[in-house]
């Protein structure tokens, strides 16, 4: 499978004096620049994004199947497990 080769992009944004020394030292802690930190956070959220919205279109899927759930059926399953955590 062919793959593009990487290409680099820069992105200015502004923080808040807080959240820059958090970067900083975070990224220090790492042997990292501030933009490879930033990167990296970037890329993390973007996946975590990704991964949300797929969870949401299973369920989207599932409802277009009509494979739903009765609430009263679901309010029952999630009362007995609080039962069941109460005991344990």
């Amino acid at each position: 499978m062919n793959h593009p080769a990487p290409f680099s992009r820069s992105v200015t944004i502004d923080l808040d004096d807080e959240t820059a020394a958090r970067v900083a030292k975070a990224a220090a802690a790492q042997g990292i620049t501030g933009a490879a930190f930033a990167a990296e956070a970037i890329r993390r959220v973007i996946e975590s994004e990704d991964d949300l919205l797929a969870f949401i279109q299973v369920g989207i899927d599932a409802a277009d199947r009509g494979a739903l759930t009765p609430q009263a059926t679901v309010f029952e399953n999630l009362r007995r497990r609080r039962q069941q955590r109460a005991v344990a």
